[in-house]
């Protein structure tokens, strides 16, 4: 299984000047409904691909939304995007929180597996994509970008059946780099469940929530970001790959599991790198996103947490989320106990690029949302939408005065922009509290709130970390 996500296209101005109103701090939101996304052109110039290399020991790739996919391959609104991707993110964490759970509850330890991760691509999600060369010559094509997978792969021809993708489907046989693994490799033994044809190859099977799936070789082959080409790295060349993935022509898993990108190619890049995810509307006017691998990746102002290690799942990042403060004030329900990962590998926080909602073990969601809204009582209600159930009529207005929301982990606080959780889901001036409450014991800091952030992984120094304004 792998995972999935939904994303809004919005735009806002943010102003951070704190107000204190009824001993309550405040900070003001200058108010611009959903608006509609323009598709771009998907062809990215040689210049652009081979631009902003830092070193050679410094990878850098522009990150793009993967709705200008959607936008580019049908005729559809933003409204509409946004409205599907809600559906989609409700099933993508429901998928985390059941993977997590049925590992949490299996005898034994899962190690470095491939098949039992959840994919955002396969909801439809995965929210962020960027373009790599595969194979030599490189023959450039979309993978969206995945913290919650660990295993590569793209569409392989020949097909026995692929879905429709933006660029001619991968053909191995006229690359020089690829390679095939035997079947007692020790890269296809790491498989979670691993395969074998007639021809002592290795064969991987992903299977989804949903039904979708992808089957084909486990191979070896160079992907190339820019002017760097990174050599040997396994991945999954799909032959068979059927259900809701759309666009794109695979997926780069970023989990930290040792058949992840980072997991095979950290070691050459000190085993860090970092994301920043901008204005997702895609505007020619926003900056873009990137990810960044090596030492370039940690900035000087990032506010770093210890990661924690889950001892039967390593694929996801999971940090200690200690409290909550809504105006100023912290939330007396959000106790370090509600979020805490146990030895069983129950509760726990994860970040997650996939994942656009972040999700709140409901009775820390419902002591969150209830203090939200008592600053927030002087906004207007309006109906629930989807899977917020806070709400508000902001129409004819221009700019409004909202609690300010700090998320506090174990080495630092993270205070949020007023956009990152106070998010437009209509054009019609409504606006929602951007959280969303699970049943699961598993919370998830999603993608919304990751926005504007360069959230930096270092896995070699065991630490996640914020840097705001990180994009800018």
């Amino acid at each position: 299984m792998e995972r999935n996500t939904p994303s809004i296209p919005f735009l806002f101005t943010i102003f951070f000047t704190l107000h204190l109103t009824n001993s309550l701090e405040y900070q003001s939101l200058t108010l611009h409904s959903l608006p509609q996304p323009q598709p771009q052109s998907l062809s990215w110039s040689t210049q652009e691909l081979e631009q902003q290399n830092f070193d050679e020991n410094t990878l850098s790739v522009q990150l793009h939304h993967v709705d200008l996919l959607s936008l580019s391959s049908f005729n559809t609104t933003s409204h509409a995007l946004f409205k599907l991707r809600l559906k989609r993110d409700a099933v993508r964490a429901k998928s985390i929180s059941t993977l997590a759970a049925a590992v949490a509850n299996a005898n034994g330890t899962v190690k470095g597996f491939s098949s039992s991760v959840i994919s955002g691509l396969s909801q439809g999600s995965g929210e962020y994509f960027t373009r790599i060369g595969i194979g030599t010559p490189p023959k450039y094509a979309y993978l969206v970008l995945d913290t919650g997978s660990d295993i590569v792969w793209i569409q392989c021809s020949p097909c026995k059946k692929c879905y429709s993708q933006s660029d001619p489907v991968f053909d191995p046989t006229k690359s020089s780099s690829f390679t095939s693994l035997s079947c007692d490799s020790p890269l296809c033994r790491r498989l979670d469940s691993p395969g074998c044809n007639n021809h002592n190859k290795c064969l991987y099977q992903v299977a989804y929530g949903d039904g979708s799936f992808t089957v084909g070789e486990f191979s070896t082959e160079s992907f190339m970001f820019r002017k760097t080409s990174i050599n040997d790295i396994a991945f999954g060349c799909g032959h068979d790959n059927e259900g809701l993935f759309v666009g794109a022509a695979g997926l780069l898993g970023l989990g930290k599991g040792k058949l992840s990108f980072p997991g095979q190619a950290g070691t050459r890049f000190g085993e860090k790198f970092s994301y920043c995810l901008a204005d997702r509307t895609g505007s020619a006017s926003s900056k873009p996103s990137y990810i960044v691998f090596g030492e370039s990746a940690v900035t000087k102002n990032t506010i770093f947490t210890p990661l924690l290690t889950n001892p039967k799942l390593d694929t996801f990042y999971y940090v200690e989320l200690t409290g909550i403060s809504v105006g100023g004030t912290k939330v007396p329900a959000i106790t370090p106990e509600l979020f805490k990962l146990n030895a069983y590998g129950n509760g726990g926080v994860i970040v997650d690029s996939g994942t656009s909602v972040t999700r709140l073990t409901r009775p820390g969601y419902i002591a969150v949302r209830d203090a939200f809204r008592l600053g927030a009582k002087d906004l207007k209600r309006a109906p629930e939408f989807s899977l917020f159930d806070t709400c508000y009529d902001m129409s004819g207005k221009t700019e409004v005065k909202v609690p300010t929301l700090v998320l506090h982990f174990k080495g630092g606080d993270v205070a949020l922009p007023a956009s990152n959780y106070l998010i437009p889901v209509s054009s019609d001036g409504r606006f929602c509290f951007g959280f969303a409450g699970t049943n699961s014991g598993l919370s998830i800091i999603g993608n919304i709130q990751q926005q504007g952030f360069r959230v930096v992984f270092d896995v070699a120094g065991s630490r996640l970390g914020f840097a705001p304004r990180g994009c800018s």
